[in-house]
């Protein structure tokens, strides 16, 4: 059996999952509502104060949708209850980040500035000039938006400059070396 797909995921107080036909997971909590269509062999029960998934039999594809039917519901709960969040750096002189509104500007050593709105229900908040938090409470949207922020000038390995998640390594490169 997976051991991840075994694992009950309990329901806290104050949060609501209601299953309908094809699979389709409401899950409403304090931080919002999330609804996924899930894959239709598996066999989600709603017991008491747990969600339990099943599989139909074992072949290779329905061990491995197993699990992942599992965790998806499992992300969603914690999505409506404490919301993910991802912290972003940017490094490099010069290099800036700036918000108003909805809007967040780059300043990233380009000939303009880089301007991107926040995407439906993601929240990107400043910390000081120089770190990003994008917050959400869908974990794929969250880590998707700070992706594609990332993407607009990603780190290189010689100063270090350029966008990183905040608990991402860089391995450095030495740089070149002078002729005598």
């Amino acid at each position: 059996m997976s051991r991840i797909g075994r694992m009950p995921i309990a329901v806290p107080a104050g949060v609501t999952v209601e299953i309908a036909e094809n699979n389709k997971v409401t899950v409403k909590g304090p931080k919002g509502t999330l609804e996924r269509v899930l894959p239709s062999e598996m066999e989600i029960k709603l017991e008491g104060s747990e969600v339990i998934v099943t599989r139909p039999n074992d072949l290779k594809k329905m061990k491995s949708l197993h699990g992942l039917t599992r965790t998806l519901i499992n992300n969603m709960v914690i999505g409506v209850t404490q919301g993910y969040e991802k912290k972003l750096e940017v490094n490099g002189v010069g290099y800036r980040a700036a918000k108003s509104g909805k809007k967040l500007t780059l300043s990233l050593g380009y000939s303009h500035p880089v301007e991107m709105i926040d995407p439906e229900g993601i929240e990107t908040v400043l910390d000081g000039a120089n770190i990003i938090i994008v917050k959400g409470i869908d974990k794929e949207k969250v880590g998707q938006f700070a992706a594609e922020i990332r993407d607009k000038r990603r780190p290189e390995p010689y100063k270090g400059k350029g966008i990183k998640y905040a608990d991402e390594t860089i391995r450095r490169k030495v740089g070149k070396t002078g002729k005598k």
